[in-house]
């Protein structure tokens, strides 16, 4: 087990962002079955990508990831909707930046690292399943930590992070991600 200090790793993704990241443990993760609902019956991309349920593992099976893992980073990522600013394009580069330390922490030792980013995939305009083929970017393609059933909101408030429903879409965002760490 690699025990170096992970926030050597964070700081390079957080360093000029408006973004911030701590080490959690994975206990206080929270899953729940209702949160896949939320996904079912909520979201126009449940079914349609191979990073959405029913396509990813159940709360349950979650769970039992989360308790192999004796450490992780929760990301927290503020996208403020601010003009001629685009905000999406914005998210893009600060996920592509954590998958890229995802391959980082790999080659580091920390083999186990796998990162759950936030919200669908957005890396094609239209996922492979639907055509019946292989996903076109499998090596940087992550599931969202709502897919594996995981409440962000309890995760957030359980480790001290802010975030709250949103009235509109003007309003900024907080983002979570988690990078588990072995």
């Amino acid at each position: 087990m690699n025990n170096s200090n992970l926030e050597t790793y964070w700081e390079r993704v957080v360093e000029g962002r408006p973004a911030e990241a701590r080490e959690i443990h994975p206990s206080s993760v929270v899953t729940a079955p209702w949160v896949r609902l939320k996904c079912q019956y909520g979201c126009p991309s449940y079914g349609l990508g191979y990073c959405c349920p029913p396509d990813t593992p159940t709360p349950e099976q979650t769970r039992k990831v989360l308790d192999s893992y004796s450490r992780s980073i929760l990301f927290h990522f503020t996208a403020a909707k601010k003009g001629g600013v685009n905000r999406t394009k914005l998210v893009r580069e600060y996920m592509d930046t954590l998958v890229d330390l995802e391959g980082e922490m790999f080659k580091d030792g920390f083999y186990r690292a796998f990162l759950l980013v936030s919200g669908p995939c957005r890396l094609c305009e239209e996922c492979g399943k639907l055509k019946g083929v292989p996903c076109r970017h499998g090596y940087r393609a992550r599931p969202s930590m709502e897919s594996f059933g995981i409440d962000v909101y309890r995760t957030a408030w359980n480790n001290g992070f802010p975030i709250h429903p949103l009235r509109e879409k003007k309003e900024t965002q907080n983002l979570y991600s988690l990078m588990l760490v072995e």
